[in-house]
């Protein structure tokens, strides 16, 4: 039996959910707590591996405090901006670093930083970094 790979709209939300959840310091528990599931369906939701009906988005968007329009922001080609035009997406590795809790730690820390040539010399910094270990080094 073949499993059934996630939309990739599904998947996106989810990460969306994800990322907000973590802006706002929530757990998975928490979260479901406030929706009357459990963590368990809440990771589903995160993952795509499960859809989220229309009523869930508007209660999801109520409690993490962001307009329904947030979950759906920069997703995949065919996904509908507050405008009603089609957005173009950004990278996936780019949603997928900003839903993890380090990506959201130094995205927060480097925007603090007010200094432009301090935030240039880290991006250096990191280049540097990055081309030393080589894209196949993780």
């Amino acid at each position: 039996m073949s499993t059934k790979a996630p939309n990739p709209v599904d998947k996106y939300v989810g990460s969306r959910v994800r990322m907000r959840r973590i802006m706002l310091g929530m757990s998975q528990e928490k979260l479901g707590e406030a929706l009357g599931l459990t963590f368990q369906q809440v990771q589903k939701y995160e993952k795509g591996t499960n859809r989220v009906g229309a009523s869930r988005i508007q209660q999801i968007s109520e409690i993490l405090q962001v307009p329904v329009s947030f979950l759906f922001e920069g997703g995949p080609s065919g996904t509908i901006n507050a405008e009603g035009f089609n957005e173009g997406s950004s990278p996936a590795y780019v949603s997928d670093f900003l839903a993890t809790s380090e990506g959201l730690a130094l995205t927060r820390a480097f925007t603090r930083i007010t200094d432009a040539k301090l935030r240039r010399s880290i991006v250096d910094l990191v280049e540097q970094i990055a081309t030393r270990e080589g894209p196949d080094k993780r």
